[in-house]
């Protein structure tokens, strides 16, 4: 198949069209992972506009800040008057959640700035160096954890107001599940992986607030370790789940994308009228936005009639795909 007229088009921002979730095997084990480990299906129900994801994603920080910093207040106090090391790791883990608002927020900021010569995709990927710095955050909330616990096994402490402890992990739990709940929606809808892993810390949050409570109870049974015990139990979980989030951070600084994603692309290439074959497909995000290219070969030799192919296949392109910032579709003759 030898090279013929060359055509390639890269436009901005254009309307596109829905979504068709796929399906995912069933089973409990794959329940277990979507509640801890929920993906974004990369672009799923991102809207139309760049500026009004930034700004829906500003908006869910700004609430999920107030929501974690009045629980940990709550916390905080119940903690000074209990001397509960377990529910000491469960705040500290709360603080720590409600901190990684903030380089969240610089990164949704700096993400609606417009591209210059220097930065000339703009400053999208600050994104992904916010959910790095999720990360490093969640990964010091866990050695914290652990520390104070370690130390109360070697040198026990009466927990007192144990009833309040109770109240304490379950107040955990509700705020920072409806702060899971909100981020994890905002960030598929706007196809922002970072504010989604943000969610997923957030729900480990609200678990090891019900492991406080477990604990509480086995002091309450006569077994004063089960404090300290759940603190160093809670830490474990936090680097458990830390490795799903590592690796969807990872995954984006990286240039990688959902598989699913390229198949839907490909698929939505070869039922263009005149495409006879697609040769290939790059998608990257940059922020919660795909920037991709693509090489097809065409039955038709002539330029104009290659430009109308092309033409059709980038809607088609941005009707599978929502949340396509920008694309640039190559041809050869067949």
């Amino acid at each position: 198949m030898s090279d013929t007229h060359g055509a390639a088009h890269d436009h901005g921002d254009h309307g596109h069209g829905g979504h068709d979730h796929h399906e995912h095997g069933g089973g409990v084990r794959r329940f277990v992972h979507d509640l801890l480990v929920p993906h974004t299906h990369d672009a799923a129900d991102s809207v139309d506009d760049a500026l009004e994801a930034s700004s829906a994603g500003t908006r869910a920080l700004r609430v999920s800040l107030v929501a974690l910093l009045a629980t940990t207040m709550l916390q905080l106090f119940i903690v000074l008057a209990s001397g509960s090391v377990a529910l000491l790791a469960d705040t500290v883990h709360n603080f720590s959640d409600a901190l990684t608002a903030v380089p969240l927020w610089v990164a949704f900021v700096l993400g609606r700035r417009a591209p210059t010569r220097r930065y000339t995709y703009g400053l999208g990927r600050s994104e992904d160096l916010a959910g790095l710095a999720i990360v490093l955050v969640v990964a010091l909330s866990a050695v914290v954890a652990a520390w104070q616990s370690v130390e109360r096994i070697v040198h026990p402490q009466p927990v007192e107001n144990v009833g309040w402890v109770v109240v304490a992990g379950i107040i955990g739990f509700v705020g920072n599940e409806a702060v899971a709940i909100h981020r994890i929606r905002v960030g598929r809808r706007i196809g922002s992986a970072a504010l989604v892993a943000d969610g997923v810390h957030a729900r480990t949050d609200g678990f090891t607030s019900l492991a406080v409570v477990l604990g509480a109870v086995g002091v309450l049974l006569g077994f004063p370790l089960a404090d300290p015990i759940v603190g160093a139990l809670i830490s474990v979980a936090i680097v458990v789940l830390l490795v799903g989030t590592v690796r969807s951070v990872w995954t984006r600084l990286m240039d990688g994308i959902d598989p699913d994603l390229l198949e839907r692309a490909e698929h939505a290439l070869r039922h263009v009228d005149g495409v006879v074959a697609v040769h290939r497909v790059r998608l990257r995000w940059i922020g919660h936005r795909l920037h991709g290219d693509a090489l097809v070969a065409t039955e038709d030799a002539l330029l104009s009639r290659v430009q109308d192919i092309l033409d059709a296949a980038e809607a088609q392109l941005r009707e599978s795909l929502p949340g396509v910032e920008s694309v640039s579709i190559a041809a050869r003759a067949r």
